[in-house]
């Protein structure tokens, strides 16, 4: 309404400003040799707005006419691009519902219409992958690396395929120029910690398994395992104390840190070391390196004294002070303590069995030592078994711990089962062992 209004108020000057000149009257002459022209004032601005008009007319003519070929292509283009669009939705839709031929054929009529770009590179590849077609998606992927705009998503195809085929050179080798291409990329930390894992190398899974995502047991042995493979005395030591702050109950990283600080001169740091890790979370490994350089039968039983000072009543404590009981002569200190730990409900097969030794000793070769070893030996067959290192992945049993279950691959899991059952403390007396 407003610009016709000013329309109105323009059209309404003009014919003021005509009728105005028409008034005046006056002519305008133009001389040109013998030629002369003459022609009213009112006609002559006519004729230059006129001539202004089919000028401006001609020059938007030529311009219209040169732009001609790219508004073509333009709207070609455009045409293409809404096409290509469709056909790229039409792709999604094929692959998400796991039709890969349909996608396939969605996907190279996209790739007519848009050309290579990254994201038909990219569900080229997914297409072909899905279809079993393994070279044909990793050319899409290589496509992909070849552009500045697509090499990160080339190179995690291309690693995800290396991975499938177990092909770990190719694969770090991948991992490192993703990380080059994608600085600080969560993902790609996350697989070249899996990686690492997977080639063993637990000095590089350590260093790229951030602090909150691995604790306990699990951080303590991955710095464990690359402790045993530093070949820097002084880096290994950092490593081992990691592990054991980690997890104070890890017996191997104790004894690691103990070995080396018995290496390094001071063996009563290295008891220490041992002691407060009994007092977490004894174990038969810590009494052996503890009791280790005792000779003496009547010194170990005093070393074994102050190894279970803090952690008493523990039944490995309790066997620990039988054993060296026993096999310092100590028959009376021996039983109490393996009575004391058959009627708690909490010993295993080992303190049958000690008990066994025991009696052979007090009793020897004789009508009641036999019938007492029998009783024994019954109770032990069904007492719990022993304490061992196990996979808590497979439940394979390993004689020591390892870094990695060669059994089923997974590293990290072998723990040690030290929960023993429990005994009925009935059962030393009626001969019936009880499992809770």
């Amino acid at each position: 309404m407003l610009r016709a209004i000013w329309l109105l108020i323009l059209l309404a000057l003009g014919v003021w400003a005509a009728l105005f000149l028409r008034q005046m009257g006056g002519n305008v002459e133009i001389s040109v040799g013998q030629t002369f022209i003459g022609i009213p004032v009112w006609l002559g601005l006519l004729a230059l707005v006129v001539g202004f008009v089919v000028l401006h007319g001609i020059l938007s003519a030529w311009k219209s006419l040169r732009g001609w070929p790219a508004r073509m292509r333009a709207r070609r283009a455009e045409r293409h691009r809404r096409d290509g669009d469709a056909a790229v939705t039409r792709a999604l839709v094929a692959l998400a519902a796991g039709t890969p031929d349909q996608a396939r054929t969605e996907i190279r009529r996209a790739r007519g219409l848009l050309g290579d770009t990254p994201h038909t590179l990219l569900l080229t590849a997914e297409a072909e992958r899905m279809a079993g077609r393994n070279d044909a998606a990793n050319e899409a992927f290589r496509a992909l690396v070849a552009r500045e705009d697509g090499k990160f998503l080339g190179l995690r195809g291309l690693l995800r395929d290396a991975m499938q085929r177990e092909d770990w050179p190719t694969a770090q080798r991948l991992a490192r120029e993703a990380e080059a291409a994608q600085p600080g990329a969560e993902w790609v930390k996350t697989e070249r910690a899996a990686l690492a894992l997977r080639t063993r190398d637990w000095r590089e899974a350590l260093a790229l398994s951030p602090p909150g995502q691995l604790t306990g047991h699990r951080r303590a042995a991955l710095a464990l395992a690359a402790a045993m493979q530093e070949p820097d005395p002084a880096k290994a030591a950092t490593l081992e104390k990691e592990a054991l702050s980690a997890d104070p109950r890890f017996a191997p990283a104790a004894l690691a840190v103990a070995r080396r600080q018995a290496a390094e001169g001071s063996p009563r740091r290295a008891k220490t070391t041992l002691q407060n890790a009994w007092t977490a979370a004894p174990h038969p490994d810590l009494a052996t390196a503890y009791l280790g350089e005792e000779v003496d039968a009547l010194a170990r039983v005093k070393s074994a004294e102050a190894l279970t000072h803090d952690n008493r009543g523990h039944p490995e404590s309790r066997l620990v002070l039988g054993r060296t009981a026993l096999a310092a002569g100590l028959t009376g200190r021996a039983r109490a303590e393996l009575e004391g730990l058959v009627s708690s409900g909490q010993a295993d097969r080992r303190a049958y069995l000690a008990m066994v030794d025991m009696d052979a000793v007090e009793l020897g070769d004789s009508a009641a030592g036999r019938a007492t070893e029998a009783k024994w030996l019954r109770l032990a067959a069904a007492a719990p078994p022993e304490p061992r290192w196990q996979c808590l992945s497979c439940g394979t049993a390993h004689k020591g711990w390892e870094p990695l279950c060669e059994s089923c691959g997974t590293p990290g899991r072998i723990e040690w089962t030290g929960s023993a059952p429990v005994v009925d403390p009935g059962a030393a007396k009626g001969g019936a062992v009880a499992t809770a």
